[in-house]
């Protein structure tokens, strides 16, 4: 036995697990953002084992450079909170977009309107296939130095800069309000005319496309490989992993996860830092050999 909490005993616990889905930061990465030795060796070995391993994040195409490395045999992750699918093969800077579910403008400039309305003081950047906006307000919390500078409804109009490129998610910051109550209130303003969600600890809100989620992405990717649902193992750590959490037939909980995703996730492993996906992964593979054996 790990010290990976023991899910309860259900037809997905039993099914050799064909693909691991795991989220980056909180969760694979280390809180120094690196990928430990120990992990890089966990995910040779899944791949070598015969299991596909998908990175899932919220973060952009261009910030994945620090696992490009390890991206084997397929060589796509799914960004964006499943904004867009892009294949890594050619390394750092390289990338390209195999798959782009877009926030529609009109949806965009409805939402930035109704949480505005919502939550004075709202703050916003826009994340766009090449190109990355915010309003002068917007903290510089993300060590980019944006593509230009204007307020949401001008970077989100019909002759804006990058105004031929999809937009992919918003981002929405504000900077007295609880990150939960915040979430929430983003949630019952906007409603159906985009997906809310959060991954960062600070009151940081991301707005997608209707419909659009980590868990929506991967399914699609999953279906296209003729993988069920029962046979993926999900990794994550923040609100934005809870529907991947919830829709994988074996889900982990990382060790310093947040209260909503140890709910919705069906096991639970120790914290990022001491390799939480890792240990898990090492089970599987010798309950793999053990069967076979």
């Amino acid at each position: 036995m790990t010290s990976a909490t023991r899910e309860p005993e259900t037809p997905a616990a039993t099914t050799p697990p064909r693909l691991i889905a795991t989220d980056l930061d909180g969760t694979l990465l280390r809180d120094d953002k690196s990928v430990s030795p120990r992990t890089v060796e966990a995910l040779a070995a899944a791949e070598e084992a015969g299991i596909e391993v998908f990175f899932v994040t919220g973060r952009p195409a261009r910030w994945m450079d620090v696992v490009s490395d390890h991206v084997h045999g397929h060589g796509l992750a799914i960004c964006g909170n499943g904004a867009a699918v892009v294949d890594l093969h050619g390394g750092p800077g390289t990338h390209q977009f195999v798959k782009v579910r877009e926030l529609a403008r009109e949806n965009a400039l409805d939402a930035v309107r109704l949480l505005r309305e919502a939550a004075p003081g709202t703050m916003y950047a826009i994340e766009q296939t090449y190109g990355f906006y915010q309003e002068p307000e917007y903290p510089r919390m993300h060590l980019e130095v944006p593509d230009s500078l204007a307020t949401a409804e001008q970077l989100l109009a019909p002759d804006a800069p990058g105004a031929g490129e999809p937009v992919l998610k918003i981002l929405a910051f504000h900077p007295t309000l609880d990150p939960d109550a915040f979430l929430t209130l983003a949630r019952l303003a906007i409603g159906d005319r985009a997906n809310v969600t959060r991954s960062s600890p600070s009151a940081l809100l991301e707005i997608s496309g209707p419909g659009v989620s980590k868990a929506s992405t991967l399914a699609l990717c999953c279906a296209e490989r003729g993988i069920s649902h029962e046979e993926v193992v999900a990794f994550g750590d923040m609100p934005n992993d809870v529907e991947m959490l919830t829709w994988a037939g074996r889900s982990y909980a990382m060790g310093n996860a947040h209260p909503d995703v140890v709910a919705a996730a069906s096991g639970r492993t120790v914290a990022n830092n001491d390799d939480g996906v890792a240990v898990v992964i090492e089970r599987l593979i010798a309950e793999r050999l053990q069967a076979s054996g």
